[in-house]
């Protein structure tokens, strides 16, 4: 199960999943000397996003018997990284308009390093996913060997 390179991205996609959660995605200092931050569990759209991407990664582990579901549910779950990644972005802009409309200014705003694993988390859903085809392909010419 585990000893597949692609049992591993998934793994660690899952882990990826897991820090963008639990970490701070942006945060702002405010002129009035607050600071304010954007996280996904924060946002409930965000966070049922994120649950489910972990969620899927995991159960695409278990799945290592059926190839063919296992990379349909891995390229559904980069469709779901994708969502995440748009409206995280989507979160952070509603909430720095908020602020501005409100007449706060903001002092420094900065994305923060959670913001980014998204990105990491597509990647490894990718080389998962084609792990998991080149596993599918490598046993149909060996069934047709036989």
């Amino acid at each position: 199960m585990i000893q597949r390179i692609q049992s591993l991205y998934l793994l660690l996609a899952a882990g990826a999943g897991a820090a963008s959660l639990s970490f701070d995605l942006w945060k702002a200092k405010l002129s009035n000397g607050t600071q304010t931050a954007v996280n996904a569990s924060s946002n409930y759209l965000l966070f049922v996003l994120y649950v489910i991407i972990i969620l899927l990664a995991l159960g695409c582990i278990i799945l290592f018997k059926k190839r063919k579901l296992q990379f349909r549910l891995t390229i559904f779950n980069i469709l779901f990284a994708f969502a995440a990644l748009g409206y995280q972005y989507y979160v952070v802009q509603q909430t720095a308009n908020k602020l501005v409309a409100s007449g706060v200014a903001i002092s420094s705003a900065s994305y923060q390093f959670a913001s980014f694993l998204p990105i990491l988390l597509i990647v490894l859903l990718f080389l998962a996913a084609r792990g998991i085809y080149k596993d599918e392909k490598l046993i149909k010419s060996l069934d047709r060997l036989r």
